[in-house]
């Protein structure tokens, strides 16, 4: 059994765990913090983002919405999107994609 705990993660951006199917990741924004710099895709993965801390604007598909704790949005493989932190406290999110979207090693 793999076990991970979000907390414990060290960087801005860390993949927690990893299967053939799917992965798992955590994100830590900082106020006025970015995903990117610009609009970015995964070609062969969707990504369905929680917000676990603060807020997040999200934008994707050319929609914008700013979205807080509990709120999730799925992000279909191949669609334009960004995460950014408008809030004034840091933002946290959790992320499945299926399949996976990153090397096993980042």
């Amino acid at each position: 059994m793999n076990v991970a705990n979000l907390c414990q993660a060290s960087d801005w951006f860390e993949v927690l765990q990893t299967t053939d199917r799917s992965q798992t990741a955590v994100m830590t924004l900082a106020p006025g913090g970015e995903s990117e710099d610009k609009l970015s895709t995964h070609p062969k993965s969707d990504q369905v983002l929680l917000v676990v801390e603060g807020e997040v604007r999200a934008e994707v598909a050319g929609e914008t919405r700013t979205m807080g704790i509990g709120d999730v949005v799925i992000v279909p493989k191949g669609t334009k999107h960004r995460f950014t932190n408008p809030g004034k406290k840091r933002a946290v999110t959790f992320s499945v994609y299926a399949p996976s979207a990153y090397p096993e090693d980042e």
